[in-house]
């Protein structure tokens, strides 16, 4: 994955959350949980590292907005 940048996280309330699971459904489920509680910027695609299980996805979370209304999976 790309390297964390300090404009990422650079006000209180800007986090980026990186969740590892064993597989897809299994994260996004987690993305789609965090959702329903603050604003992000989903990602539409896992990483699998070579070599590593399970795969990794990557969000940006802004707790200073309420989250926006989107469609379920």
């Amino acid at each position: 994955m790309r390297p964390i940048h300090e404009a990422h996280v650079e006000q209180p309330g800007l986090a980026v959350v990186e969740v590892a699971a064993a597989d897809d459904a299994t994260a996004f489920a987690v993305q789609d949980l965090l959702a329903k509680h603050c604003a992000i910027a989903p990602a539409d695609r896992t990483v699998r590292e070579p070599g590593e299980p399970g795969v990794r996805l990557r969000m940006f979370l802004d707790l200073r907005q309420q989250p926006a209304r989107r469609p379920s999976r």
